[in-house]
């Protein structure tokens, strides 16, 4: 999901991608911990999209 559709995205819909990335950084933290993960930069990006969908949910209910 790019930064204009998580705008455009309702409030639950925001939080049920919030829940799948955090779900996603769970899964990459556990599969590096036993040797599995290849891309460990994938992790940083999983952490980055978390902290960009966090902002615009703190966006939203600052301006409502």
């Amino acid at each position: 999901m790019d930064l204009k559709e998580m705008r455009a995205a309702s409030a639950d819909d925001r939080k049920n991608e919030l829940e799948a990335l955090r779900e996603r950084q769970f899964t990459l933290r556990m599969q590096k911990a036993i040797g599995q993960l290849g891309n460990t930069s994938e992790i940083g990006k999983v952490r980055r999209d978390i902290a960009r969908i966090m902002t615009i949910i703190k966006q939203a209910e600052s301006r409502a």
